[in-house]
């Protein structure tokens, strides 16, 4: 039976893969500027290089291919870590306002530095996700005093109270940013939006870090697993439970926080990824969490590929994508919760 589950996983795995690279070979050869694959390959191999296939390639698609792939992970990821740690399969980033709470503090970055700080120089870039944690934890700490009943969280009242702050929080940010100048409220409502299209190597670098909490996430795992048990069986092991949530919670919004930094906030990831990794590998979250996180990755570049080809010549968010799929699979679960 174990074995039977690993190769499950596996192959899974394997095809997730093909998935994802599917849909990154999708981004790289269509769009305005159509490429073949040889000459995608000859690009990248550096065959007979040539000024405008460097350009469409290194700057402007590759660039979003990785940063789409990472931040999907990341939500991916920071969703299964949310769930395990909440016991609410309904729980996502979006929905309990940390995606709110990091956007805040990503347009007030924006509006106190207009000007002096360019969104895409490196201490802008550098900066962003540093506000974005910071707004991650202030809702973090909201959802704390708000939701916990006699010492705990309470699962029910998490939900009410993550909507509440995410509205509260949207409502500020729509706030701010109506009190920018044009050009920079025209930024900020499309990276509101959800979007990659300003996708550059500098916000791929400022990702990378904060994939190194990714080893710390897996090698503690099964952690997540004891979660899934009442709160005196937890303690019957000698596990400290509050320091263990509150380890899964920073790693969860760091995640989060540097995501929806460089990408906006791209809702529902977090929510859809984590339940469709339980169907197809069951409940350990040793396996949960990379297969979310691959999930989380090809729903990142799937929608990203869509809204820039499929409305072409329009340019449709990925966020608006992914939330045209994700709002009636949220009522799908609600539905589903109460039977």
């Amino acid at each position: 039976m174990k074995h039977a589950s690993l190769r499950r996983f596996w192959v899974v795995a394997a095809f997730g893969l093909l998935l994802a690279a599917t849909a990154a070979y999708l981004s790289l050869t269509n769009g305005t500027f159509d490429m073949s694959v040889m000459d995608v390959i000859q690009t990248l191999l550096r065959i007979h290089p040539q000024a405008e296939h460097d350009l469409v390639v290194f700057e402007f698609r590759l660039p979003r291919i990785v940063l789409g792939a990472l931040v999907g992970f990341s939500l991916g990821v920071a969703g299964a870590i949310i769930q395990g740690v909440t016991r609410n399969g309904l729980a996502d980033p979006g929905i309990l306002g940390i995606n709110a709470g990091a956007g805040l503090a990503v347009v007030l970055f924006m509006f106190l530095f207009q000007g002096a700080v360019t969104a895409t120089g490196w201490l802008g870039v550098m900066l962003m996700p540093m506000f974005g944690v910071a707004g991650g934890l202030l809702a973090t700490a909201a959802i704390y005093m708000f939701a916990r009943e006699q010492g705990k969280l309470d699962p029910q009242r998490l939900i009410l109270v993550g909507i509440a702050i995410a509205s509260g929080f949207g409502a500020l940010t729509m706030y701010i940013s109506l009190k920018m100048n044009p050009n920079d409220y025209e930024m900020a409502v499309v990276w509101l939006a959800g979007s990659l299209h300003n996708a550059n190597w500098k916000f791929v670098a400022t990702m990378l870090p904060w994939l190194l909490l990714l080893p710390l996430i897996c090698t503690r795992s099964h952690v997540l697993d004891l979660f899934q048990l009442s709160e005196e069986s937890q303690k019957s092991v000698g596990m400290p439970v509050e320091r263990e949530k509150n380890i899964f919670l920073l790693c969860s919004i760091g995640l989060v926080s540097a995501s929806v930094a460089v990408s906006g906030s791209i809702a529902f990831i977090g929510l859809i990824a984590p339940h469709l990794a339980r169907q197809l590998v069951g409940l350990r979250h040793i396996r949960i969490i990379p297969v979310s996180g691959l999930v989380g990755m090809i729903m990142v570049l799937t929608g990203d590929f869509i809204g820039k080809t499929v409305f072409a010549p329009a340019e449709l968010s990925v966020g608006i994508v992914v939330s045209i799929i994700g709002v009636p699979y949220f009522v799908y679960l609600l539905i589903r919760s109460r039977g």
